[in-house]
């Protein structure tokens, strides 16, 4: 059994103080689906956040 993720899609976007409750619902929801969500802070600018969707 592997346990690589596959990155399906990543985008940048506007940092907003909320951000981190949208990635924590779609996690909580679609988990049973083998999706997972990130978010981190990009590394050049601190007001663009990047979400990525993974295939777990």
């Amino acid at each position: 059994m592997s346990n690589k993720m596959e990155t399906l899609s990543t985008v940048r976007i506007q940092k907003t103080d909320d951000l981190y409750k949208l990635v924590d619902t779609l996690n909580r929801t679609l988990k049973d689906q083998d999706l997972m969500f990130g978010m981190a802070l990009d590394e050049d600018d601190d007001e663009t956040a990047v979400f990525t969707i993974y295939r777990t």
